[in-house]
């Protein structure tokens, strides 16, 4: 019996009943193959080869990077497609042109139209999700596309693209089950977004990941750049605003002085390189991004993508921030920020998933703070008892809360002027927030 899409609510409603969705239920809606995807696109005509593209891959730093591209590509008057994930508050964040979000009416006739060959295909969320963003990016005539990879790379969804450059941010530990269970092995799977002739720009990188990287590249005949050796952050200072200012140079010259960033985490600098060697790339390439686009997309990439949750302060008495990052080197970064800030308490609100190594992560959390244990909506979540119990075990005591509202309500309260509110330790906890202060 076919679907009638009643409204947007109500088919998103159906497609979560319907298609396996890794960010609810974890691995078991990876798929480890192409084939569902490579179906989807040959039904649609093969989208993806409509327009030029910009992958981006890696453990930490993707989302970021690839949003500032997009800003940039904007910002010099391309007609930008973006497709990240996962969204924090509304679906359609994944999707977007010029950083508008793919309209309503567009997922209900896609559901609608498709519906029968997607019951026979049988798709994972984030496959039928990839086919959309691509049919809707041919549909508009896109001039160029930067696609975030959602786990891996090698045999993730979007890997069905021939980008004119590919970009791996870093390597570390995340997804070990899926992606394996050495640096060189998920580096591997990260690699696999690698094309012949196509160049590829690796930002972080070390002694183990490197070797990968190269054999890749000589192996596809692709041109590698190391971000690092091209650029180097010699000043970082945070802004009042949230954002940051940056000193760049290249080889020891001043390339960017005075750089605006209005993404303010410590580990932006890194993503800040990264984007800046791309750009150099792009330009090889025949993209005309001027020093004024750059400029202009880095100090205004939030407002160019509408993106969200990356050392994002939502209020400032007591100043309250929250991240995005869920791994241990992501949460590394946050914490070393956090420390730094001038408080008299610090407040976290904290939340995690299942399949992460809680351990591990959690021996990076200051033992001062007062701590709000809670959990996202969602099959995944780690119940926020069983967090408050390994928390417990690892010296770290504090209260249990059935909602992320609740803790964040809580943490507001006992907080005083002066003090920190952080919230983090899952995407999806960011996300619950930010949709309870949206409403």
């Amino acid at each position: 019996m076919l679907f009638a899409a009643v409204d947007y609510q109500h088919t998103l409603e159906y497609l979560y009943a319907q298609l396996p969705m890794y960010t609810r239920i974890g691995a078991a809606a990876y798929k480890k193959d192409l084939t569902n995807t490579l179906a989807l696109c040959e039904l649609l005509g093969n989208p993806q080869h409509t327009f030029k593209s910009i992958h981006v891959a890696g453990t930490n730093g993707k989302g970021s990077t690839s949003h500032m591209l997009a800003a940039v590509l904007q910002s010099a008057g391309y007609k930008t497609g973006l497709y990240t994930s996962p969204h924090l508050i509304d679906f359609r964040e994944r999707i977007r042109i010029n950083g508008e979000m793919i309209p309503k009416e567009k997922v209900m006739d896609f559901v609608q139209r498709y519906q029968a060959d997607f019951e026979r295909i049988q798709p994972s969320f984030f496959e039928w999700t990839v086919a959309l963003c691509f049919d809707y990016f041919a549909e508009q005539g896109v001039d160029v596309a930067v696609v975030e990879t959602g786990l891996g790379g090698r045999l993730d969804s979007t890997n069905v693209i021939h980008p004119v450059a590919s970009v791996i941010t870093n390597i570390g530990w995340d997804h070990m089950d899926m992606l394996g269970d050495t640096l060189p092995k998920i580096a591997f799977e990260k690699a696999g977004i690698v094309k012949s002739n196509v160049p590829v720009v690796i930002g972080e990188y070390h002694h183990e990941t490197l070797p990968v990287f190269t054999q890749k590249a000589n192996s596809t005949h692709s041109t590698l750049i190391k971000a690092f050796d091209e650029f180097q952050v010699a000043q970082f200072t945070p802004t009042d605003a949230g954002g940051c200012m940056l000193d760049v140079y290249k080889q020891n010259t001043p390339a960017y002085v005075n750089l605006e960033c209005d993404l303010g985490g410590y580990y932006q600098q890194k993503n800040a390189v990264t984007v800046l060697t791309t750009v150099e790339v792009l330009r090889q390439l025949g993209f005309e991004l001027h020093e004024q686009h750059v400029r202009n997309g880095i100090a205004n990439s939030k407002s160019l993508t509408g993106l969200m949750g990356r050392w994002q302060i939502v209020k400032t008495s007591p100043l309250t921030i929250c991240d995005t990052g869920h791994n241990k080197n992501g949460i590394e970064w946050v914490m070393k920020q956090l420390a730094d800030l001038p408080t008299d308490s610090c407040h976290i609100v904290w939340g995690m998933v299942r399949d992460k190594d809680s351990s591990a992560i959690l021996d990076l959390l200051p033992r001062h703070a007062q701590y709000y244990f809670c959990n996202a909506q969602l099959p995944r979540a780690l119940p926020a008892s069983e967090l408050a119990d390994k928390a417990m075990n690892e010296g770290i005591a504090g209260g249990v809360y059935n909602t992320v509202k609740d803790a964040y309500i809580a943490a507001q309260q006992a907080a005083k002027a002066n003090d920190v509110v952080f919230i983090g330790g899952s995407t999806f906890v960011v996300g619950e927030l930010l949709t309870y202060l949206s409403a």
